[in-house]
């Protein structure tokens, strides 16, 4: 018996369009052809355990060939199978029911899983990579007979009398000569690891070589001979499909291997998602180490439907901040064939992102609780992470305020309460604001530090990328009377403003003088000199830059919109210490001794704050070794 006939279509021939407008995304012909297969799979099991078929299911396979020389590749089950039948109506009918709307629609569309996803395209993508496909099909019904369905790629078609002897479905796809990469071992295990490394029926791809034990030799030594066996190429029972009862740590760590097989560093902790209301989602996430740089790593959480990768863009469906996170997300909810303009509009979507930011809200204050000395331990990895989320996500800060952790010179920590609570009777000033003192670079603002350290006040290490950004937030979550400024951003007594008066020294005329004196010495446009009543004990000069403008050209450099600032030049403030004896030497010195030394006193300033370099450095090096 043979049939000949046309594809139910409104339109012109489609198949020029999906060939043309999906060619960029080609290899996913191989994702949805496998799919189809494991599903036909999985069906035939279904029915088994429904009582719907009686017969033996026997060990489900899926497998994929490819013939360089004949040019086709061959994707073949022994699931449900396919009457000629049902042929006609899930192939030539269904798929093409909205072609009239597919013809008008496609240029809107951004990519080939939305031209799929939203015309029920998966098997026709096969015409992407091939002039001509087969079909040959055994139904598992009771006498059946086998089909065999043909497609030059227009709209017509045949049926007729198939081969296939044992139950399930060969789809034969000839490749078109524009591809041809996909006749390769090499490309096709490729998408196969892609795609399929996690599908819950055993995919095979050709053979590989191992060893058996083959007898021994002269010498009594066992022998092994090479045999080849099948290439199975997935996990089908991965470890975020298991129940966190059944897994131990070191199931967790090989899974991680097994997904990340080139990082070298294990992950902190992780999360185990399981939730099947409102919504279904399972999925494993990790936190790497991510010390104190911005590696904001995308791509490395993994997007599955029911096993099969969809996508490693996941930026709608988890929250920006934990695309520092590793691991895998699978969610049946989500269709196969996503696309960037569903994940954006659809509900599940929404509900998922907010269920993942509670979820890890919620793990790192068990954590934090649970053992607070190694939550502490961690903070140099996690720390970056959390800021990240509290900075971009209110719902996870709210639970963040009470396990993000701050730490002072001493490498100490405290929660954001308790901090408050150690400085808000030390560290206020005259007009009764709470003043949070804090260095970006310890060594290098040491002097700082020291200065204030004797005074009792306790210096915070605010050293990361997203710093900047994060004290503008404790200002802003620790009440209007909670300010941040830098320990170098100003002389100690001006950061933390008490009543207490020093009297000046110096008569007008002398910090007329000095200042002048100085001015000339420095010889810079973006030094600008003050002279100040400070303690003799204290430095004669110290060089700052104001608090505001440093952290608004800061937060340019990381992106926070202040371009404006970005391209304003530094003005730094240069203060002198009109008490200290230096100063009072300096003033009854000639005029070009003075200006030595005054040079001299500055240079040393601009050397407490790594701000001595180049020639100036070079002279100041050989102006002291004069001067010894």
């Amino acid at each position: 018996m043979q049939e000949k006939g046309s594809i139910s279509i409104h339109t012109e021939n489609i198949f020029p369009v999906i060939k043309k407008f999906l060619y960029s995304d080609n290899e996913i012909f191989l994702r949805e052809l496998v799919s189809n297969a494991v599903d036909a799979s999985q069906k035939i099991k279904r029915l088994a355990s429904l009582g719907q078929f009686n017969g033996e299911v026997g060990d489900l396979l899926v497998d994929v060939k490819f013939d360089e020389e004949a040019k086709t590749i061959t994707i073949s089950d022994n699931g449900i199978g396919m009457t000629a039948d049902e042929i006609k109506k899930y192939i030539n009918q269904i798929a093409f029911s909205g072609a009239t709307e597919f013809m008008e629609k496609f240029k809107e569309a951004n990519d080939a899983n939305e031209i799929i996803g939203r015309f029920g395209l998966g098997f026709y993508s096969a015409f992407m990579v091939a002039d001509r496909v087969e079909i040959q099909s055994l139904s598992f019904q009771n006498g059946a007979e086998p089909a065999h369905w043909t497609c030059d790629g227009n709209t017509s078609y045949e049926i007729s009398e198939g081969t296939r002897t044992t139950r399930g479905t060969d789809v034969i796809l000839h490749v078109n000569a524009d591809s041809t990469e996909f006749l390769s071992k090499f490309r096709l295990q490729e998408i196969l690891d892609k795609y399929a490394k996690f599908l819950p029926v055993p995919i095979r791809f050709g053979t590989k070589t191992t060893s058996e034990p083959d007898g021994e030799d002269e010498e009594g030594k066992p022998k092994y001979k090479s045999i080849e066996v099948d290439n199975i190429i997935n996990n089908t029972n991965p470890a975020w499909t298991k129940s966190p009862s059944e897994l131990k740590d070191e199931d967790y760590l090989a899974f991680y291997r097994e997904l990340y097989p080139a990082s070298m560093d294990e992950p902190l902790f992780w999360i185990h998602l399981n939730v099947d209301y409102p919504f279904n989602l399972t999925g494993i996430l990790y936190f790497p180490k991510i010390k104190n740089e911005l590696e904001i790593q995308r791509n490395k959480i993994k997007l599955y439907s029911r096993q099969v990768f969809i996508t490693d863009e996941v930026k709608d469906i988890v929250p920006e901040f934990l695309m520092l996170l590793h691991g895998v997300i699978d969610s049946p909810d989500i269709p196969l064939n996503v696309s960037r303009s569903f994940l954006q509009a659809d509900s599940n979507v929404k509900k998922i992102n907010n269920y993942i930011t509670k979820k890890v809200a919620d793990k790192l204050q068990e954590i934090y609780k649970a053992d607070r000395k190694g939550f502490e331990d961690k903070w140099t990895d996690i720390g970056l992470f959390i800021k990240y989320g509290m900075l971009s996500d209110e719902k996870f800060a709210e639970k963040a305020n009470e396990f993000c952790l701050l730490k002072n010179t001493s490498n100490e920590s405290f929660t954001l309460k308790e901090y408050y609570e150690k400085v808000k009777d030390i560290q206020v000033d005259k007009e009764g604001n709470i003043i949070y003192l804090y260095s970006s670079d310890v060594n290098q603002q040491d002097g700082f530090i020291n200065t204030a350290t004797a005074k009792g006040y306790d210096v915070l290490v605010l050293d990361g990328p997203l710093d900047t950004h994060f004290a503008s937030y404790l200002e802003q979550k620790g009440g209007e009377k909670v300010q941040l400024k830098r320990i170098d951003s100003d002389i100690i007594d001006k950061l933390i403003q008490k009543d207490e008066k020093i009297d000046l020294l110096l008569n007008e005329d002398e910090s007329k003088k000095a200042t002048e004196l100085f001015q000339k010495a420095i010889n810079r446009q973006d030094m600008n000199v003050q002279i100040e009543a400070l303690k003799e004990d204290e430095l004669p000069v110290s060089v700052t830059l104001d608090e505001f403008m440093r952290r608004m050209k800061d937060m340019a450099k990381t992106g926070g919109g202040m371009g404006f600032y970005g391209n304003i030049p530094d003005n730094y403030k240069v203060t002198v210490n009109g008490n200290h004896p230096l100063v009072k030497r300096i003033l009854e010195s000639s005029e070009a001794e003075g200006e030595k030394l005054a040079k001299q006193a500055f240079d040393l300033a601009l050397l407490s704050r790594g701000l001595l370099t180049g020639a100036d450095l070079t002279s100041f090096v050989k102006r002291s070794v004069e001067m010894i």
